[in-house]
C-alpha cells in the first residue's frame, strides 16, 4: 500500500501543528506557504502557552495537551523554552478578592496564592508599594516564537521528511488538486490553515461566519544587563476581565465596573498589559486589541505609551529601552468560539479561528482533530 499524502497550507503555528500531527502517523506531508518564511501573527506575539487563561473543559484541556507537545517538540529539535509560569499580580482589595476566588476554584490545578514577600522572591521585577499579593501558576511555558516557528520546520524536515515549499501561494483548491498559479500538487488529504487570510480560500464560507480580525501592538525591550531574568511571565489587573478563567469569580463584576471606572481609555483599545522574556533576554511587552475585517495598518503611538505606563504600575526592569514594536493581525471568532473546523469539499478541512491563542492551542487541537481520524 502507498504511503497516504497531506499538502498543508500555510506555515504558521497551525500549519505547523497540522503538518506534526499528520506526519507523526505517518503521513507524508507538504507544507505550502506563500512567504519565504512565516511572518504572520505565529512569529508576532508574547512566545507564552497559557493553560492558566483556560476556564475548565476542552480548552484547558487542549491548552494542557499542546503545553505537552511544545515540550516535546522542543526537547527534540532543540529549541530554547522556558517552563516560567506565571504571576497574576493584584494592587487593590477587588484584584485580591478575584484572585483568592480563582485558586478556591481551580483547587485541582497547579497553583498558589501568594503574600506579597512571596511574590517578590518568584520575580524582583515586580513593584512591591500597594501590591496584595498573586495567583501562581506553574503551566505557562515561554518560547521564542520567531525562533521556535522558524526552527520547527527543520526539525519536521529532519525528523519525518516533511517537505516545505516556500513562497507557493495557493489559489485554488479542487481536491485532490492544489493550484499554486499554474503549478499543481495533489493528496489524498488537504488542510488549509491560513490565519487572517478570509479571502484566498472559501471566502464564501468565512462570509457566514462570526468571524472578524483582530489588530494588536507590541514592544520589546532591550536584552537585561548582566544575564537578569525576571522570572515568571507577569500580568496585572487589567488581564483579569481578558481571559474566560477568571469568570468563576463572583466578584469580577465588581472588579469590571471599577476598572472601566478607571481605565476606560484602556477598555476602549482592548488593552491589557503583560511582560515575558526570551533566550537572550529581550522582554516582551503588550498588548492591545482593535477589532475590524480591515484593521487600520499604522501603529497608534498613544497605545504603546498607554501599555508602557501600565506596565510601570507592577514591573521595573534593570533596562526599559524599546527597541521595537509592530502589530500582528489574527482571525477573531465573534460568538466566544476558539475554533473553525470546515470541511468545504471532500478530502479538505480549514483550521481557523485560534485567535490570540494559537501558540496554546494549535498542537493540541490539531492532534485531537487528525488523531480522531486516524
Amino acid at each position: 500500500m502507498s504511503q497516504r499524502t497531506a499538502i498543508v497550507i500555510g506555515a504558521g503555528i497551525a500549519g505547523l501543528a497540522a503538518a506534526r500531527a499528520l506526519a507523526a502517523r505517518g503521513t507524508q506531508v507538504t507544507v505550502l506557504e506563500r512567504t519565504q518564511k512565516a511572518v504572520g501573527a505565529s512569529i508576532r506575539n508574547f512566545g507564552m502557552i497559557i493553560p492558566f487563561g483556560q476556564s475548565d473543559g476542552k480548552y484547558y484541556e487542549r491548552a494542557i495537551l499542546s503545553r505537552q507537545i511544545w515540550k516535546q517538540v522542543c526537547n527534540e529539535a532543540g529549541i530554547w523554552y522556558h517552563e516560567a509560569g506565571s504571576l497574576q499580580l493584584a494592587y487593590s482589595q477587588e484584584e485580591w478578592q478575584v484572585l483568592q476566588e480563582v485558586n478556591e476554584a481551580y483547587r485541582h490545578r497547579n497553583y498558589e496564592l501568594l503574600s506579597p514577600d512571596e511574590t517578590i522572591n518568584k520575580s524582583d521585577a515586580v513593584v512591591r508599594e500597594g501590591l496584595k499579593g498573586s495567583l501562581y501558576s506553574k503551566d505557562e511555558i515561554i518560547v521564542d516564537p520567531r525562533v521556535a516557528i522558524g526552527a520547527i520546520p527543520l526539525f519536521l524536515t529532519e525528523k519525518y521528511n516533511v517537505e516545505f515549499l516556500w513562497g507557493k501561494a495557493v489559489t485554488d483548491i479542487c481536491y485532490p488538486a492544489v493550484y499554486a498559479g499554474k503549478e499543481q500538487f495533489n493528496a489524498d488529504e488537504i488542510y488549509v490553515c491560513s490565519g487572517a487570510d478570509f479571502e484566498t480560500l472559501y471566502p464564501e464560507l468565512y462570509s457566514q461566519l462570526p468571524i472578524t480580525r483582530c489588530k494588536l501592538q507590541m514592544l520589546r525591550m532591550a536584552a537585561q544587563p548582566g544575564g537578569w531574568r525576571m522570572g515568571p511571565m507577569l500580568c496585572s489587573g487589567l488581564s483579569l476581565i481578558h481571559y474566560n478563567s477568571f469568570k468563576v469569580a463572583g466578584s469580577l463584576a465588581q472588579l469590571t465596573k471599577k476598572l472601566e471606572a478607571e481605565y476606560p481609555e484602556y477598555l476602549k483599545w482592548g488593552i491589557h498589559v503583560m511582560a515575558s522574556q526570551n533566550q537572550a533576554g529581550e522582554l516582551t511587552i503588550g498588548d492591545s486589541h482593535e477589532y475590524g475585517l480591515t484593521p487600520d495598518p499604522f501603529d497608534k503611538s498613544f497605545i504603546n505609551d498607554l501599555i508602557l505606563a501600565y506596565l510601570d504600575k507592577f514591573a521595573r526592569f534593570k533596562n526599559n529601552h524599546v527597541i521595537e514594536t509592530w502589530n500582528g493581525v489574527y482571525p477573531k471568532l465573534t460568538n466566544g468560539e476558539i475554533d473553525v473546523i470546515l470541511k468545504p469539499e471532500n478530502g479538505v478541512t480549514v483550521v481557523n479561528g485560534l485567535g490570540g491563542a494559537g501558540m496554546t492551542f494549535s498542537f493540541g487541537l490539531l492532534e485531537q482533530l487528525i488523531g480522531e481520524r486516524r
